[in-house]
């Protein structure tokens, strides 16, 4: 028997017309691996996870993907796999109390000879003390632990925690996935739609597109065809067209982006944006500038991103790339969106095009690494100012060539200190 937070009820899918206000996604949480959609990387027979569960020795895990891929669902499978007690919790709501409840309840269950699943959703919002808490009782093994993040856990759990646990990445369920699942309910019996419908597979297509990986969002989308349809036996197939009116959306604002401005997935996009830039691809480096302005992303931070990558990835290559983005920015400042995403579109399209040179950039990184190797070398006489009687006397300036007396103000003079004369941060063959 599974306990905890969770009701037993939650994997019995004999429901009753009083479950019908459940939403559709809580109702048809399946119980076994065969019912699950997606994540087949993590559930093929032979996987790691399939060999933990069968050996019965399964070790504390932290299931990383994004909203709606099945985390909470595969970790109540596991639960009733390996026939362990479970305790679910929400770092949003819990603290080190519910964590020290969790452990007396699993010492309890471990003297009865049951093991003890704690399932902890949304791990990333426990901070340092909290996760720390977990940490004797997950190395001893008191309990399993299952911790659920849409955030990268690299980041957001404790290196402690993660040394002891097992990372599985979770993925977006594919359209193809999610238009299969999306089938399998409309006709499971199980589902208990008020209303009596079907889509055509234009229409699958589009609410598969529509959820965005997400599999809760497609369940809560056929829910809400159920719901503006208000009970009607209808025995035709829905198009794409009737769809959209039935879920009382546009096709633009029911597209779920998943674009965290504070989170990885921030960063994925940032690092695409960046690289497409510098990979010549413009075509791409205008679909992650619209990914971020849809996402709600500050005009301000792509724009600092695009100052950098102006010195950075084009350098010398172009001189002029700094210039014009310098423009940019003022006039995004000055235009305001919806209508500066035409003059953004102009700065990318810019240094897409642009010769590309990152010769300034690995300079000054040269340069810099030589400074902290070497330490404060001294400048050479010729170039100290000379600003004294005792001064000039001592041979400051001395010998000194002023640049402009000569043709082209060329030189032949040693401007670096005497131990690093010959070095060469600039690498001229760099700069196209």
């Amino acid at each position: 028997m599974v306990s905890g937070v969770d009701s037993p009820s939650l994997f019995n899918q004999n429901f009753g017309t009083s479950n019908k206000h459940i939403p559709l996604a809580h109702r048809l949480r399946p119980t076994n691996f065969d019912d699950f959609f997606g994540q087949k990387h993590l559930l093929d027979s032979k996987s790691s996870l399939r060999e933990w569960i069968k050996s019965g020795r399964l070790p504390s895990l932290i299931l990383w993907g994004p909203p709606g891929c099945g985390k909470t669902t595969l970790a109540k499978i596991i639960a009733l796999n390996v026939d362990a007690e479970f305790i679910s919790l929400s770092a949003v709501l819990a603290g080190i109390k519910d964590i020290k409840d969790s452990v007396k309840r699993a010492a309890e269950a471990g003297f009865r000879g049951k093991s003890t699943i704690l399932f902890l959703d949304e791990i990333h919002r426990f901070n340092k003390a909290q996760q720390d808490a977990l940490l004797p009782h997950v190395e001893e093994g008191t309990l399993k632990l299952i911790g659920a993040t849409t955030e990268n856990p690299s980041f957001e759990v404790n290196a402690a925690l993660l040394s002891r646990t097992q990372v599985l990445r979770f993925e977006a369920l594919s359209p193809s996935e999610l238009k299969n699942l999306i089938s399998h309910t409309l006709q499971n019996k199980k589902t208990e739609f008020n209303s009596s419908f079907s889509l055509t597979e234009e229409a699958t297509a589009l609410l598969a597109q529509l959820s965005a990986g997400d599999v809760r969002r497609a369940l809560n989308l056929l829910d809400l065809i159920d719901h503006s349809l208000g009970g009607q036996k209808i025995a035709k197939a829905f198009d794409k067209e009737e769809t959209l009116k039935l879920i009382n959306k546009s096709e633009k604002e029911a597209v779920a982006l998943r674009y965290d401005k504070s989170g990885e997935e921030h960063y994925n996009i940032v690092s695409a944006f960046i690289k497409s830039m510098r990979g010549s691809d413009i075509d791409a480096a205008l679909y992650y500038l619209a990914r971020m302005l849809e996402g709600g992303e500050d005009p301000k931070f792509i724009l600092r991103r695009m100052l950098v990558f102006a010195s950075e990835d084009i350098g010398m290559a172009d001189p002029h790339a700094i210039t014009l983005i310098n423009a940019i920015k003022d006039t995004v400042h000055f235009v305001g969106m919806p209508e500066a995403r035409i003059n953004l579109a102009h700065g990318v399209s810019y240094l897409s095009l642009a010769p590309k040179s990152n010769a300034s950039y690995l300079a000054i990184d040269s340069a810099l690494a030589e400074v902290r190797k070497s330490g404060a070398l001294e400048v050479p006489m010729a170039l100290r100012n000379g600003v004294t009687k005792d001064m000039k006397k001592w041979g400051y300036g001395k010998d000194y060539q002023y640049a402009h007396n000569y043709k082209d103000a060329k030189i032949n003079q040693q401007h670096l200190p005497d131990q690093i004369k010959d070095k060469k941060f600039y690498k001229k063959s760099l700069a196209k």
